[in-house]
């Protein structure tokens, strides 16, 4: 029983590697072939989001792929190929997006919050060392403390009648 079920597992885990598809293209020369290639490594998939359109089986990368053919036979550059695709899916399908108004978060937002946890942390440490070298003057204020010498003598005078 343990072996059926194992084959029957390791049987549904093969199907989808057998159904992955093979993107196969005639190229004039090997130049074309090899911008081809650059195109796809450099290009996100929209729908894996961090896989390049090259190493996808997503439909909409296989149908990127066939786009990115079709262009490269009609003979439009990179720029216009890569162009085309950012009018149609946006800067994510860029690994590398400009740096623009749009961008700007993506491109310094871990910087920033880099800077702000140093900070923070930064005042973490600077009252802890406060509290250590002069604990008493960290936490209470001076109306505070004689509330509380108060308060003490007070509690002291109760118990000694």
């Amino acid at each position: 029983m343990k072996r059926l079920l194992a084959t029957l597992a390791l049987g549904l885990a093969l199907t989808g590697v057998a159904r992955a598809a093979i993107d196969t293209y005639e190229f004039k020369d090997e130049a074309e072939r090899e911008r081809f290639r650059v195109l796809t490594e450099e290009l996100r998939c929209p729908k894996c989001q961090n896989q390049n359109i090259a190493d996808s089986n997503a439909p909409i990368a296989t149908d990127l792929r066939r786009e990115i053919f079709r262009m490269l036979e009609e003979g439009k550059g990179d720029d216009e190929i890569v162009d085309y695709l950012v009018a149609r899916y946006g800067d994510f399908v860029r690994y590398k997006p400009p740096v623009n108004g749009r961008t700007l978060l993506l491109w310094y937002g871990p910087a920033g919050l880099l800077v702000g946890g140093l900070l923070v942390l930064g005042v973490i440490v600077l009252r802890r060392r406060r509290v250590e070298n002069a604990p008493g003057d960290a936490l209470l204020s001076s109306d505070e403390r004689a509330r509380l010498d108060a308060l003490l003598n007070q509690e002291t005078q109760d118990k000694n009648h």
